[in-house]
């Protein structure tokens, strides 16, 4: 059974995981050396890098480590659709040298990754998109893994106690990134984080509370809701050991970009970010399409970051972004749980 339990952290701050770039296994160690619990995003990686991610973080703490994985999705991708937006999207991938990538559908080697955790055995993994399977997770547990589920709704957390979590994250709607609805296709549930605090709470396992906390007031308030501890994301994209790229830095400060949006255009799966030209142009006719619409656009923004163009490139961030502050991971933990 697992050995870690989220009351032994001596900082309750959990380093979201973030795909992409920002999750690196430094960032992941400091956290957990701050007293928190740092997560690897295990999405978007083969199981070797998977691997070679964790051994890493590994070397840099001795301390609670966990990793994050993206619940392979049912394929609601339509190809007439996909055809169609990446026509709209070429002449933009032209004017930066770049050719759109192939908009394939994968499972994101999630068969590979299971077995990487049950070889490595971090203390904790989350899911994301879903849940894993009920004969998944007891696999996990006999290898002594920690569990969590993501969950956005009631309806999803009752899914994911189901199949024998031991923890819930209930993410609510100010969370950047990616939105952990289990349905593609759904719209963002619009409840706020108190509201689904007040649904999953007192339901025999903990509950992490993520989405819009950045400071130390915020962090006192849903831990008085019942959480047992929060996950935090933006807060730590300034943060030194973050992998954030530099287009993305600047614009998290940039004055330019007062507000968030959730968008479908990046990948084709609704994800919050600072609201850009991209997507004001392209959201209404992005289609459903993950992660074929993640694989088309991955080149082009690629070469809008070579290029230092915010407008053409994601930039997740949830609602209280202006709250993100530069320095070491240990400063932001150390400021996140100042008021408690």
């Amino acid at each position: 059974m697992p050995t870690f339990d989220l009351r032994d952290l001596d900082a309750p701050v959990i380093g979201a995981p973030m795909a992409g770039g920002p999750s690196t296994p430094a960032l992941a160690a400091a956290v957990t050396n701050a007293g928190g619990m740092g997560f690897l995003a295990g999405a978007l990686l083969n199981g070797e890098k998977l691997a070679a991610d964790i051994e890493e973080a590994r070397s840099l703490t001795s301390g609670p480590l966990g990793v994050n994985l993206f619940v392979p999705q049912p394929n609601a991708g339509d190809p007439a659709q996909i055809e169609a937006y990446a026509a709209e999207l070429a002449p933009l991938a032209d004017k930066f040298g770049a050719s759109l990538g192939e908009p394939r559908y994968d499972d994101d080697a999630w068969a590979e990754k299971i077995e990487v955790l049950l070889d490595l055995k971090p203390d904790a993994v989350s899911f994301t998109f879903g849940c894993a399977t009920a004969d998944e997770i007891r696999r996990l547990a006999d290898a002594g893994i920690f569990t969590l589920g993501t969950v956005t709704t009631a309806t999803e957390a009752d899914i994911a106690l189901g199949r024998g979590v031991d923890a819930l994250v209930a993410q609510g709607p100010g969370a950047g990134g990616h939105r952990g609805t289990f349905d593609p296709t759904a719209e963002p549930a619009p409840g706020s984080l108190d509201e689904l605090l007040a649904d999953v709470v007192g339901r025999g396992v903990d509950v992490v509370a993520t989405g819009g906390i950045t400071t130390s007031a915020e962090v006192s308030r849903v831990l008085a809701l019942g959480a047992r501890a929060v996950q935090v994301g933006t807060a730590f994209l300034l943060a030194d050991e973050a992998g954030t790229n530099a287009v993305h830095r600047a614009a998290l400060v940039d004055p330019e970009f007062t507000t968030t949006g959730v968008t479908r255009a990046f990948s084709g799966r609704y994800a919050r970010g600072l609201h850009n030209r991209f997507m004001h142009e392209h959201d209404a006719s992005a289609p459903f399409a993950y992660p074929q619409i993640h694989h088309l656009t991955g080149p082009l923004r690629k070469a809008a970051v070579a290029a230092g163009d915010p407008h053409a490139t994601n930039l997740w961030a949830g609602t209280d972004f202006r709250n993100a502050t530069s320095g070491t991971a240990q400063s932001i933990v150390a400021r996140l749980v100042s008021a408690l």
